[in-house]
């Protein structure tokens, strides 16, 4: 090989070498950026009050429709992404924070899980202090599903989440499906509507506590219609 050809190779496998790591960066950049996440579809009541959960009763577990979780005190609900996750755990440790203030407005807090696999759910309890409820067909995570593949562990700010959480001593496991983001609602009782919805963009973006909190305050009680008619 003569040095003219030799030069034209190493040229070649410069320039090669060059385009991957401009593709890895450009890809790496992409995947920081809100370009490629699945939009989220904004729920609206009658979507999820005809959901079906089911109590997590082994022996005899009853089918029901959502809303009654929230037609007569309004209810703040979790939409898990995964029981053993511990960004999910975090989440759900400082949602059970808000119990107490909660109590005080006599509202229920709630949770949804997609799957119930050996002690998973058993095991998320400790972080999560209201009721835990099956969500088979993953309406909860609805309407439109979301997913973060592969392509969240670059994501920026899923490692500081990562770090965040780890930092305060939350662990898990890889236990269940964990890619289909979930969220969190405040409902209010009859009619009222949606309050606050929040969209897990990422692995750990968590609700704010104090916009959980703020939006529960909004929850008015619920006259029935007897109610009504007796103050007529």
């Amino acid at each position: 090989m003569s040095f003219l050809d030799l030069s034209f190779f190493s040229m070649g496998m410069w320039s090669l070498g060059a385009g991957a790591l401009g593709a890895a960066v450009l890809s790496l950049i992409l995947a920081n950026t809100d370009l490629f996440l699945t939009k989220s579809v904004t729920a609206t009541l009658e979507f999820l009050e005809e959901i079906e959960l089911k109590t997590l009763d082994n022996e005899s577990p009853r089918t029901f429709k959502a809303r009654e979780l929230w037609e007569h005190r309004g209810a703040v609900i979790m939409a898990v992404r995964r029981p053993g996750c511990f960004l999910c755990r975090e989440e759900a440790a400082e949602l059970s924070a808000l119990k107490p203030q909660l109590d005080q407005l006599g509202i229920p807090l709630y949770a949804v899980v997609k799957e119930k696999i050996g002690s998973e759910v058993e095991d998320f309890q400790p972080y999560f202090k209201g009721k835990i409820f099956l969500d088979e067909r993953k309406k909860f995570y609805g309407p439109q599903k979301r997913k973060m593949m592969f392509m969240g562990f670059i994501r920026l700010g899923v490692w500081q989440n990562f770090f965040r959480a780890r930092s305060k001593g939350f662990s898990g496991n890889l236990e269940g499906e964990g890619f289909i983001l979930g969220g969190v609602y405040v409902i209010g009782p009859g009619k009222q509507g949606i309050l606050l919805e929040h969209r897990e963009k990422e692995f750990g973006d968590k609700v704010d506590p104090s916009s959980v909190l703020e939006a529960a305050k909004k929850i008015m009680p619920h006259t029935s219609a007897s109610e009504e008619n007796d103050q007529m």
